[in-house]
Protein backbone atom coordinates (compact mmCIF):
# COMPACT_ATOMS: atom_id res chain seq x y z
CA UNK A 1 0.00 0.00 0.00
CA UNK A 2 2.55 2.43 0.74
CA UNK A 3 6.47 2.20 -0.64
CA UNK A 4 9.00 4.60 0.83
CA UNK A 5 12.23 4.71 -2.27
CA UNK A 6 15.35 6.10 -0.94
CA UNK A 7 18.26 7.02 -3.05
CA UNK A 8 21.18 9.27 -2.65
CA UNK A 9 23.53 7.06 -1.17
CA UNK A 10 27.42 6.01 -2.19
CA UNK A 11 30.80 6.08 -1.32
CA UNK A 12 32.70 9.31 -0.67
CA UNK A 13 35.22 10.43 1.11
CA UNK A 14 36.05 12.23 4.47
CA UNK A 15 34.76 15.69 4.43
CA UNK A 16 32.78 15.70 1.55
CA UNK A 17 28.62 15.82 1.10
CA UNK A 18 26.21 13.67 0.19
CA UNK A 19 22.49 14.22 -0.37
CA UNK A 20 19.76 11.42 0.34
CA UNK A 21 16.46 11.49 -0.44
CA UNK A 22 13.51 9.40 0.35
CA UNK A 23 9.90 9.68 -1.38
CA UNK A 24 6.53 7.99 0.15
CA UNK A 25 4.23 6.81 -2.30
CA UNK A 26 0.88 4.73 -2.46
CA UNK A 27 -2.61 5.94 -0.93
CA UNK A 28 -1.57 8.30 1.54
CA UNK A 29 -4.34 10.78 3.19
CA UNK A 30 -1.16 12.65 5.07
CA UNK A 31 2.20 11.92 6.44
CA UNK A 32 3.62 13.27 10.07
CA UNK A 33 6.68 12.67 10.91
CA UNK A 34 9.81 11.43 8.80
CA UNK A 35 12.82 11.01 9.67
CA UNK A 36 16.43 9.10 9.17
CA UNK A 37 17.98 6.54 11.37
CA UNK A 38 21.03 4.15 10.28
CA UNK A 39 22.46 1.29 11.57
CA UNK A 40 26.40 0.53 11.46
CA UNK A 41 27.71 -3.11 11.23
CA UNK A 42 27.31 -4.82 14.65
CA UNK A 43 25.46 -1.70 16.55
CA UNK A 44 21.69 -1.06 17.10
CA UNK A 45 19.75 0.94 14.94
CA UNK A 46 19.84 5.22 16.12
CA UNK A 47 17.53 8.00 15.28
CA UNK A 48 19.72 10.32 13.13
CA UNK A 49 16.96 12.85 12.55
CA UNK A 50 13.88 13.66 12.39
CA UNK A 51 11.50 16.31 10.68
CA UNK A 52 7.39 16.76 11.32
CA UNK A 53 4.93 18.25 9.82
CA UNK A 54 5.10 21.66 11.05
CA UNK A 55 8.60 21.62 10.68
CA UNK A 56 10.35 20.67 13.93
CA UNK A 57 13.24 19.21 13.05
CA UNK A 58 15.88 17.22 16.08
CA UNK A 59 18.80 15.60 15.37
CA UNK A 60 21.56 13.09 17.01
CA UNK A 61 24.14 14.86 18.84
CA UNK A 62 26.83 13.17 16.61
CA UNK A 63 25.41 15.11 13.29
CA UNK A 64 24.40 18.26 15.14
CA UNK A 65 26.00 21.23 12.85
CA UNK A 66 26.63 18.54 9.89
CA UNK A 67 23.46 16.90 8.48
CA UNK A 68 20.29 18.79 7.78
CA UNK A 69 17.02 17.40 7.50
CA UNK A 70 14.28 18.98 4.92
CA UNK A 71 10.80 17.96 3.24
CA UNK A 72 8.54 18.81 0.49
CA UNK A 73 5.29 18.26 2.31
CA UNK A 74 3.69 18.42 -1.88
CA UNK A 75 6.43 15.49 -2.93
CA UNK A 76 6.37 13.48 0.33
CA UNK A 77 9.60 13.42 0.08
CA UNK A 78 12.59 14.05 2.77
CA UNK A 79 16.00 14.90 2.54
CA UNK A 80 19.26 14.61 4.41
CA UNK A 81 21.87 16.62 3.47
CA UNK A 82 24.75 15.50 5.40
CA UNK A 83 27.92 17.86 5.43
CA UNK A 84 31.41 17.40 7.38
CA UNK A 85 31.04 13.13 6.66
CA UNK A 86 33.09 10.96 9.22
CA UNK A 87 34.30 7.69 8.48
CA UNK A 88 32.28 7.22 11.81
CA UNK A 89 29.08 8.16 10.02
CA UNK A 90 29.61 5.09 7.39
CA UNK A 91 26.07 3.16 8.14
CA UNK A 92 23.10 1.76 6.11
CA UNK A 93 20.54 4.76 6.26
CA UNK A 94 16.73 4.14 6.82
CA UNK A 95 14.02 6.46 6.31
CA UNK A 96 10.94 6.48 7.96
CA UNK A 97 7.39 7.98 7.78
CA UNK A 98 4.57 7.81 10.20
CA UNK A 99 1.74 8.00 7.57
CA UNK A 100 -1.73 7.64 7.58
CA UNK A 101 -3.53 6.34 4.22
CA UNK A 102 -6.72 7.43 2.90
CA UNK A 103 -9.53 5.91 4.61
CA UNK A 104 -7.79 5.74 7.85
CA UNK A 105 -8.44 6.97 11.06
CA UNK A 106 -4.59 5.96 12.57
CA UNK A 107 -1.58 6.14 11.07
CA UNK A 108 1.84 3.77 10.93
CA UNK A 109 5.57 3.96 10.85
CA UNK A 110 6.89 2.82 7.17
CA UNK A 111 10.27 2.15 6.67
CA UNK A 112 12.49 1.95 3.14
CA UNK A 113 14.37 -0.68 2.43
CA UNK A 114 17.96 1.47 3.39
CA UNK A 115 20.80 2.85 0.95
CA UNK A 116 24.45 2.56 2.00
CA UNK A 117 26.75 5.59 2.81
CA UNK A 118 30.30 4.40 3.27
CA UNK A 119 32.92 7.34 3.99
CA UNK A 120 36.36 6.57 3.41
CA UNK A 121 39.11 8.07 5.38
Amino acid sequence: QVQLVESGGGLVQAGGPLRLSCTASGKIFSVNKMGWYRQAPGKQRELVALIFSTGTTTYLEAVKGRFTISRDNAKNTVYLQMNSLKPEDTAVYYCTADIRLVGSVWSSDYWGQGTQVTVSS
